[in-house]
């Protein structure tokens, strides 16, 4: 019998290579996205548009406000830096996001009889997210299992799978075209134009143009601009 693994599913390029890793592992990937008032929709409505294309079984689709929390710039009016990735928790860190995520996909995976979770944090190229570091899984994992019944029974042990944190952006692009990832149906943009253009200049582009450009392939995603990095021109895409 298949195993059922819950997967983490933005609609980016790491969830959905993410996705098809587990698949590719054998497991029954059940897709789990989230509407929370992001100022990157578009990402979910392309997660919506292409999750069972992935290979997902199942895709849900949570909804809650986070506007009302705020302290983002994904969630709220604070601009979104244009000026690269720096040295410090950028002003896009959504407080406590991949808590809240985990937490959701821990729910629905006992549910299901699940004790797997898949999602693409990456701890190498980065915004430097508190909640994307190894340490933080692993603390996040030891939770699961004692704070459930699955956990306390003993019926299953809860193992959050966090294939890409020690990947490269170029390695993860080269090992999702390995497994015939179509990345042109993912979206990166945390700051898209309301036509759904990705801007070029965020973290999240640059880090997407960076990884694109180091493995030598092109992005299929069209920008306003590409900024291909420090001592390059800004190109019109």
């Amino acid at each position: 019998m298949t195993k059922k693994a819950v997967i983490l599913y933005s609609g980016g390029l790491d969830s959905t290579t993410c996705l098809t890793i587990a698949k590719a592992e054998g497991f029954a990937p059940y897709a789990m996205s989230f509407a929370y008032g992001q100022r990157h929709s578009v990402e979910l409505e392309l997660a919506k548009r292409n999750a069972r294309g992935a290979g997902a079984v199942e895709h849900l689709v949570v909804e809650f406000d986070y506007r009302q929390v705020g302290g983002s710039a994904l969630t709220s009016d604070i601009a979104v830096p244009k000026e690269g990735v720096g040295s410090d928790i950028p002003v896009t860190y959504v407080p406590a996001r991949n808590t809240i995520f985990l937490s959701f996909a821990l729910g629905w995976a006992e549910a299901l009889g699940a004790f797997d979770i898949f999602i693409g944090v990456n701890a190498l190229d980065y915004s430097g997210y508190p909640d994307c570091r190894p340490e933080y899984i692993a603390a996040f994992e030891q939770m699961a299992n004692l704070a459930t019944k699955a956990g306390v029974e003993g019926t299953g042990r809860f193992t959050v799978h966090t294939p890409l944190i020690h990947l490269t952006k170029a390695e993860i692009i080269r090992k999702g075209l390995d497994l015939g990832v179509d990345y042109s149906r993912t979206h990166s943009c945390y700051d898209p134009t309301p036509g759904g253009l990705a801007c070029g200049l965020c973290d999240s582009c640059r880090l997407r143009l960076k990884g694109f450009a180091e493995a030598g392939i092109p992005d299929p995603v069209k920008y306003v601009t590409r900024d291909q990095g420090p001592g390059t021109r800004k190109e019109p895409a």
